[in-house]
């Protein structure tokens, strides 16, 4: 049977278009429960028991409640579907999680294209009367199909579907009546109120808001039809708010109509945003924008104060262009005031879901009911939230997760919800899975679904696989890898063979993952949403399950293993004659670590063929590197460390900077050869739908603060090219050997991150990667653990008609919205790795009080930030006492980044060396830092 429905949509351009879709209706679209007696019951999911509806606000508005197990035996309607996921993409996708999870009865019927269950459009019906029309007709057709042994009922909050669902018979119920009736107080909490419902006065219990709580707290938002005209004019302005991290009530929000960051002092101005959000911005008149000469270190204690002003406390927090000048009354050269301004209007919301604890608070007389609470987030950019528990003596000692709901302008504290305990404060493990949480990091196990599509084990390469007319088999080649210690995912291994012509043959063999990996499988799906293995301190959260990652493509030593292979030979000077491609078979002769690899070749006594091979191979790479430099590639530091963990308990033991040998640089010089070599290949065959990886140009305003810093030292840094740079980061030596790492590592801040992009969307010029002076790069040596390389893998073996292009590579959109999430998840996974590092140190140094030299490396008001060497750990030191305003007895000289006591008895100066101790405390509950303080 062909039907169609006439609808209207709002072009990218903003007219009106009207559409007609023809449907074909159908007769075999059945109801997924068991006990039905006329449909086809092979997939039905659904059992005897009630079944439940929702229509589209409760599934948008009570997603975590619905995962909770509790919650099941559901028909998700494909009208509400639709409906979701245009609202909410998020949501949607948590939601079709649930339907394809086998342990839950979470049952997809198409009511659209059902016969009896199609709903034709009426003449100026509004959408959100159409829907609610087609979820009654859809609940009615299901309780007239299964009868009165299967209770059907619809869950519903809206007040008019709600009235005309009873009055055509239909069993309807909301969701909070619908949650009270089962009986479990737990699930209670887990409901998100009505914004209308979000005010209460049981809040005295918690907000001191005194007797004029109720009146208006926050400017009203704008209209987005408002918004939208004042961006047009002019009048606001647009972009991403960003909270200082270190300090909750001061934000940035990067705005290119005015080619400059707008500063956003105090909760006030900052009108209910959330970092993240995108937001419209209004000017405040210029006598009332602020100098930054004032800005301080971030006290924890100061967070109950609205008015304070803290400093950036590293380069993400900082506008790019701040000017930072004395705090002394005596300047002569007035500082030039930034753009400030307020939030007039949230376009764009960025609220998930949070980690934290409940603020402490007595328990209220009697149980059972309802209390108010106030909830503490990890993130300190993250306001405190308010929510609403009967479960408050069980919460108290926890790590919980609380989602925000609203934020009413007559409230101080947005309004939340709690979705679920992770664990007791300071149990390691549930503070490991914030970090996981807090990151977005997926780190449930593989679905059966996922694991189905890896070979069984045990697994070895077969005759077919060494004969294949594809495959070189390279098996007779000496190839080795080089590793970190105990490296178990090893994506790459080498080979350098000296040839009779004085040339070498050098080889880099990477992981034939793709041969595994087939593109639309559940395997494959789960890796592009993964993205990348996450490397915490005492764990890693793998991309692809690990048979795959450890054993199967792993290219372990003296076994054979499937090696996607770039070979190129080479003169003795390192000058490519030329490049081959190809897939192989290859048996790694060894995995060594670094040092090992290192040990090899420092020992002159050694002489056998693998440390022959590594040292032509680390000559090469010394000439490769130099070669680079010599273009203009950068010679960046980072403040990376290492810890040796306790095989038993898991603890730190030991704390360290991360060393880099000449064998490090050897793998990482010809894995950085392998990859200018793909990309070169993979853009000349598919020029519009490459994966490359780009390393934009930094601008003056970001390279700012290392000039300030660099000039304060007597160094005259030159960054007109990353040539001129490289050569002045080459002259900037101290008195001391650490001077020059550390302007590096100050020089390495100021720089954007490389991000993943299609070749498609941006012109050649833009392709290039500034850190690595290369007009073209890509990943291809790590698809064990990058989900990028994988895409780029399939790329080359498309360019070399070994495998048919997949259909993604047509669909420039589509490829568009896979490097943003290659870029999200990257990011998402350095700063879980980092928050990694500062839990793991704050164990170590708990029970381990330690004195020992710091570097100041930023001058504040009231004191300075310091860098610790021998533990990578940066942190700040007070020289001012709580509550005293600006620098007190202190004064920054700005020219000479120093500060100063006003009777120059003391001056401390930006790069100097500090004795400083360092201690674990806890200013506020369930917050413990590493305080450093002064000798």
């Amino acid at each position: 049977m062909l039907q169609s429905n006439t609808f209207s949509r709002k072009t990218k351009g903003g007219r009106i278009k009207k559409e007609v879709r023809e449907i074909y209706l159908r007769d075999d679209i059945y109801c997924g429960a068991t006990a039905c007696k006329t449909c086809d019951t092979s997939r039905a999911r659904l059992d005897a028991s009630a079944i439940l509806i929702f229509d589209t606000n409760v599934l948008l508005h009570q997603i975590d409640l619905l995962e909770n197990p509790a919650i099941d035996n559901v028909v998700l309607l494909s009208v509400v579907l639709d409906e979701v996921k245009n609202k909410n993409m998020a949501v949607y996708n948590r939601i079709r999680a649930l339907s394809t999870n086998p342990l839950r009865k979470f049952y997809v019927f198409s009511n659209q294209f059902h016969k009896d269950t199609f709903v034709k459009r009426m003449d100026g019906e509004t959408p959100n009367d159409y829907n609610d029309r087609a979820i009654r007709v859809a609940s009615r057709w299901y309780q007239t199909h299964l009868g009165p042994a299967t209770p059907v009922l619809l869950i519903t909050n809206d007040r008019e579907n709600k009235r005309r669902a009873v009055e055509e018979g239909i069993s309807t119920d909301t969701i909070q009546s619908y949650v009270k009736s089962l009986g479990q107080p737990e699930l209670l909490d887990l409901l998100v109120h009505p914004a209308s419902e979000s005010e209460d006065v049981a809040m005295e219990q918690v907000e001191d808001l005194r007797p004029s709580k109720r009146q208006v707290v926050y400017q009203e938002h704008k209209p987005m039809s408002e918004i939208t005209l004042g961006l047009h004019r002019g009048i606001y302005h647009q972009g991403k708010l960003r909270v200082n991290r270190y300090n909750p009530f001061e934000a940035y929000v990067g705005s290119e109509s005015i080619g400059d960051e707008i500063i956003i002092h105090g909760r006030q101005n900052m009108n209910r945003s959330f970092d993240g959000d995108i937001v419209a911005v209004e000017l405040l008149p210029q006598d009332e924008w602020r100098e930054e000469k004032n800005l301080s270190i971030a006290d924890e204690e100061d967070e109950e104060e609205d008015d304070v002003h803290l400093a950036p406390s590293s380069a993400d927090d900082a506008p790019r262009t701040t000017n930072l000048v004395s705090g002394s009354a005596t300047e002569t050269n007035p500082t030039p005031c930034r753009p400030s301004g307020r939030v007039v209007g949230i376009i764009k919301r960025n609220w998930h879901s949070y980690c934290g604890s409940l603020e402490p608070m007595r328990m209220p007389a009697g149980t059972g009911s309802f209390t108010s609470a106030l909830f503490v987030s990890k993130d300190r950019r993250i306001p405190k939230i308010r929510i609403q528990t009967r479960q408050l003596e069980n919460l108290l000692d926890k790590r919980i997760i609380v989602a925000v709901d609203s934020w009413d302008r007559q409230s101080r504290y947005p309004s939340g919800h709690y979705v679920r305990v992770i664990g007791e404060i300071g149990d390691r493990d549930t503070e490991s899975e914030v970090v996981l949480i807090e990151n977005d990091i997926n780190s449930r196990p593989f679905s059966a679904q996922v694991l189905a599509c890896l070979p069984p084990l045990p697994w070895s390469v077969s005759s077919e696989d060494v004969t294949n007319s594809i495959r070189l088999d390279l098996r007779s080649l000496q190839v080795f890898s080089v590793d970190p210690p105990g490296c178990k995912d090893i994506d790459d291994a080498l080979h350098c063979t000296a040839l009779s012509n004085g040339n070498y043959e050098v080889g880099v063999h990477i992981a034939d993952v793709t041969n595994f990996v087939h593109p639309g499988s559940p395997l494959d799906d789960e890796a592009s949403q993964r993205g990348t293995s996450v490397y915490l301190v005492e764990r890693r959260i793998d991309m692809l399950p690990k048979p795959l990652t450890e054993d199967i493509c792993s290219l372990r030593a003296d076994v054979e293993r499937l090696a996607f292979s770039v070979i190129w030979e080479m003169t003795s000077e390192a000058e490519i004659i030329s490049t081959r491609f190809t897939k192989s078979v290859i048996k790694s002769c060894a995995a060594l670590s670094y040092v090992e690899a290192q040990a090899r070749m420092d020992d002159s006594r050694l002489m056998d063929p693998l440390t022959t091979d590594l040292r032509n191979m680390n000559a090469l790479a010394k000439i490769m590197r130099q070669r680079r430099i010599d273009r203009g590639a950068l010679t960046l530091a980072s403040a990376e460390v290492k810890f040796q963990i306790d095989t038993e308990t898991h603890d730190p033991l030991d704390i360290g900077m991360y060393q880099i040998r000449e064998a490090n640089q050897m793998v990482e010089e010809f894995m950085l050869a392998a990859n200018v070599s793909v990309a070169k290949k993979i853009y000349d065959c598919f020029p519009l739908c490459s994966l490359l990886r780009r390393h934009p140009t930094p601008t003056r305003e970001m390279l700012e603060p290392l000039l300030c810093t660099a000039a304060a030292v007597g160094l005259d840094l030159d960054v007109s090219s990353s040539k001129a740079l490289a050569d002045s980061l080459d002259r900037a030596v101290g008195d001391d050997p650490y001077f020059n790492k550390l302007i590096r590592i100050l020089a390495t801040r100021c720089m954007t991150q490389a991000v993943y992009f299609c070749s498609g969307d941006l012109s050649p010029p833009e392709y290039h990667h500034y850190g690595l002076a290369a007009p073209m790069y890509t990943h291809f040596t790590s698809p064990i653990r990058r989900y990028a390389d994988v895409i780029v893998h399939r790329l080359l073996a498309a360019s070399l008609m070994i495998e048919k292009l997949p259909s993604v590579f047509q669909d420039r959109t589509q490829l568009a919205s896979i490097a943003d999430n290659l870029n999200y998840r990257h990011r998402n996974a350095q700063m879980a790795s980092r928050a990694s590092v500062e839990l793991h140190t704050l164990i170590y140094f708990r029970k381990r009080p330690t004195d020992t030299e710091a570097r100041i490396v930023k001058i504040r008001s009231n004191g300075f930030i310091v860098f610790v060497p021998k533990y990578g750990i940066e942190g700040p030191v007070y020289l001012t006492t709580r509550g005293e305003k600006g620098g007190g007895e202190w004064f920054v000289d700005e020219p000479q980044q120093r500060i100063v006591k006003m009777d120059n008895s003391l001056i401390y100066s930006v790069l100097q060396t500090v004795r400083i101790h360092m201690e674990v405390v806890e200013p506020q509950p369930n917050r413990p830092k590493l305080q450093l303080t002064l000798i």
